[in-house]
């Protein structure tokens, strides 16, 4: 196992080290959590960065880096969403954005010949996006500006998530049009 899948694996870790420390009795338990999502995106950095730069990129890090991102905001949003940081129609648009695309990597990864759709640029400014817009709330900014940078937020993963079913479409068409020549 290389740096960056060993940087991924710790982001596992991170998801049930946020939770516990968010919904503690102990005193700053949002700062804490906060401090720990925060160290959860310098891991997402890293690795990729490290991944790309030094040629390290595996099959593993590919499907786990973006799985170990979904969950960690899924965990975010479901926190942040049950203490009312958050409005419940956020993590109902994300939450099922997320979901559905969790499902269609791994239908891709399992059913088409373990074929992953790269991040593109969308889905890396809505993670950017994301990781402000929690920030913004758990630092308690103006409520408006809070907001909007969580509108914001939306908005961008509505657009990278129809880049990825724009991704996902052809992916299908060049598969199934590669089973039709081989037959």
């Amino acid at each position: 196992m290389n740096i960056p899948n060993i940087l991924t694996t710790i982001r596992f870790f991170l998801i049930p080290a946020f939770i516990i420390v968010f919904y503690s009795s102990i005193e700053n338990s949002l700062l804490y959590a906060t401090y720990i999502f925060v160290l959860a995106g310098i891991t997402d950095v890293l690795d990729g960065y490290i991944a790309r730069k030094y040629d390290m990129v595996t099959k593993y890090g590919t499907v786990l880096d973006p799985l170990a991102d979904k969950l960690m905001q899924i965990a975010a949003l479901i926190c942040f969403t049950s203490e009312g940081y958050i409005p419940i129609w956020v993590i109902i648009v994300i939450g099922l954005k997320e979901i559905t695309m969790i499902l269609g990597g791994l239908l891709l990864y399992f059913k088409e010949n373990k074929t992953v759709i790269p991040a593109n640029k969308f889905g890396k400014m809505a993670t950017i996006s994301f990781y402000v817009a929690i920030l913004a709330v758990a630092f308690d900014f103006n409520y408006i500006i809070n907001y909007i940078l969580i509108t914001i937020t939306v908005i961008i993963m509505l657009i990278a998530f129809i880049k990825y079913l724009i991704g996902f479409k052809r992916v299908k068409m060049v598969n199934n049009n590669k089973e039709c020549v081989d037959k």
